[in-house]
């Protein structure tokens, strides 16, 4: 009997060993507090009131990109891994500089980095073709979104950029261009606000095999929305306009669907 108490005791203690390196082994996988940290420049500017660009930086941490982590080194450069000053900025270019990766003529290429999409459409453009030349007139990515703050501009405030250039005070006159830009972002807009209104209806259908039909049209609908979003980058609004209508129509069907079920 004491035998077999204590092969016992021995059994549960090498039991209790092996749960303790693993464990280890599992703490040591995790990454630590500083690994998961994706970038320290925000933090240490935050820290800093007399760090240079705190509306930009107060623009980067409301954005998107601060939601998601995308820190200032994805950008900019330098390292983000360290909280000495000279080392963390070894590298950064002011963005006049015409090698900075902020500069307007790399801008496009910067953000194409993560917005494969529009950066294609982009380089379609009349647009990018002044950039390649070397001139720096035309639009590009900060001109409408933002320097960071990646915003989505209303139709009106985009008719106010293209009217910079194409207005009758600027250097290319075509005052359609602005106002047609207006409506077609207006039509893109509303409907968007359609597809809102479809996703919570889907929502509540029980029947799962109608359900699974219904959220096929919705990403049936979605898809030629968001390739004519990424034609706008064009800025040639033919397939824009194709693919608007398209999206148009599946969304009317998909709502025809939601307001008389079977």
């Amino acid at each position: 009997m004491l035998n077999a108490t204590k092969t016992t005791m021995s059994e549960n203690a090498r039991g209790a060993e092996v749960l303790i390196i693993l464990l280890a082994l599992l703490v040591l996988a995790l990454p630590s507090p500083i690994a998961a940290q994706q970038s320290t420049c925000a933090d240490c500017h935050f820290a800093d009131p007399r760090a240079p660009g705190r509306d930009h930086l107060e623009d980067w941490d409301r954005s998107a990109h601060g939601r998601n982590r995308v820190g200032c080194e994805k950008c900019h450069g330098g390292n983000a891994a360290t909280f000495e000053s000279f080392l963390a900025h070894r590298g950064i270019l002011g963005s006049a500089n015409p090698s900075s990766p902020v500069h307007p003529r790399n801008l496009p290429t910067t953000c194409g980095a993560c917005h494969a999409g529009p950066f294609v459409a982009f380089q379609k453009s009349t647009h990018f073709e002044l950039l390649r030349k070397g001139d720096d007139r035309g639009p590009v990515c900060a001109t409408c979104h933002g320097p960071v703050a990646g915003d989505r501009p209303s139709p009106k405030a985009l008719e106010g950029h293209c009217a910079q250039c194409h207005g009758p005070r600027g250097i290319a006159l075509r005052p359609e261009r602005a106002a047609g830009a207006r409506t077609l972002y207006e039509a893109i807009n509303e409907s968007r606000e359609m597809l809102a209104i479809a996703k919570p209806l889907i929502g509540r259908v029980t029947n799962r095999t109608r359900r699974a039909e219904l959220e096929g049209m919705y990403q049936q609908a979605e898809v030629p929305l968001t390739q004519a979003v990424q034609a706008g980058h064009e800025f040639v609004y033919d397939n824009l306009n194709e693919r608007l209508a398209t999206a148009l129509q599946r969304i009317e069907a998909l709502l025809g669907q939601l307001a008389n079920p079977r």
